[in-house]
């Protein structure tokens, strides 16, 4: 991955970047922001954010434009990437305890499809140091009477046996439910083992159950209903899809987000690392993505939220997002391909087209 600038020092910039390996230029981009952001210095990559309200699951969002869960999976960086003009940045994914995730070598480029694989795993340092660095961002505390949402995306650890997984859910949704504008419920991750299995039918209802029941209790307690988004993978049937939005449904879960990285390797064979073991992201996702949201679209009706990620290089590709029937877009990969301007320009096609 590489430093995220403004597009006029980026395209210079990016081939330098790329030299470094791409899990160590993603730790050097994070500590660079961590560092600079709330000082002068986050000039390089502030931009103003494009207005353009839109009110789902209850929440007013800036805009349409977000930042998906995996690049800040500490939440180190949530004022930074504020600066950069997201309406909403998702951070995590959180589990319970620290863990190292997968061994290294994990994190591969694609540059000729503008793609990634990752095999991180979940990496991160745990739901106590997490939470810190959520409490310690000020975005919502910059004056602004109407600040960027947040969304705090959580998981099982590695450890935990999968008929335990459930258990490692309601501890994070315990420890994020105060902090969060809404949550996401990460069970579509290839990265920790047998996590997919948890979209399966009576696994899923399980779950949904349980977390459902746990967000009554923890609503009564604070005095607020956070909405719950449930994050699946690309690689469904119509089937499974139209049985994953049933579920949704009755457990009363507030929105999906469609989709994560997949394992199919069709769009990037024999390309250097196509066969790496991993989620691959970036431009190959894009179509399986956008069919996924076509699919859940028809099976949820046109009331329920669906957030689109997958293959968002540009501002059409935004555009087809929500013609797919995404209501709010993702992006992550095409910010290490394109830099921050690619969420103004995102911002600006979905304004223009709603306008």
């Amino acid at each position: 991955m590489s430093l995220l600038l403004p597009s006029s020092l980026y395209g210079l910039a990016r081939p330098f970047l790329f030299g470094f390996d791409p899990e160590h230029a993603h730790e050097l981009t994070l500590d660079a922001l961590a560092r600079t952001q709330n000082t002068p210095l986050a000039c390089v990559y502030a931009a103003p954010r494009i207005e353009d309200r839109r009110t789902l699951a209850g929440l007013s969002f800036p805009n349409r434009v977000g930042l998906a869960a995996g690049l800040d999976k500490n939440a180190r960086c949530i004022d930074a990437f504020a600066a950069m003009g997201f309406g909403f940045v998702e951070v995590g994914t959180v589990t319970p305890k620290a863990q190292p995730g997968n061994p290294k070598p994990r994190l591969f480029r694609l540059p000729q499809r503008d793609a990634l694989i990752n095999r991180l795993g979940f990496n991160n340092e745990g739901l106590e140091a997490f939470l810190a660095n959520v409490q310690r961002a000020r975005f919502r505390r910059n004056g602004s009477k109407r600040p960027m949402l947040l969304g705090l995306n959580i998981g099982k650890n590695a450890a935990t046996p999968i008929e335990r997984a459930v258990d490692d859910y309601l501890v994070c949704l315990d420890g994020v439910y105060p902090h969060a504008d809404y949550v996401t419920i990460n069970i579509s991750s290839p990265n920790t083992a047998n996590l997919r299995s948890l979209q399966s039918d009576e696994a899923l209802d399980a779950l949904l159950g349980a977390v459902a029941d746990k967000r009554a209790a923890l609503a009564a307690r604070h005095g607020k209903r956070v909405p719950l988004f449930v994050k699946i993978a690309p690689d469904l049937d119509e089937a499974q899809v139209r049985v994953i939005a049933a579920t949704l449904r009755r457990h009363g879960m507030d929105g999906v987000v469609a989709t994560n990285t997949t394992l199919a390797r069709d769009a990037v064979a024999g390309l250097p690392h196509a066969n790496e073991a991993g989620g691959l992201s970036g431009a190959p996702v894009r179509e399986a993505s956008n069919r996924v949201i076509r699919q859940l679209r028809s099976a949820l009706g046109s009331d329920f939220p669906i957030i689109g990620v997958g293959g968002i290089l540009s501002a059409a590709d935004a555009e087809a997002k929500i013609a797919a029937g995404a209501d709010l877009v993702q992006i992550y990969t095409g910010l290490i391909y394109r830099g921050p301007a690619l969420v103004r320009q995102a911002a600006q096609a979905l304004r223009k087209r709603s306008a």
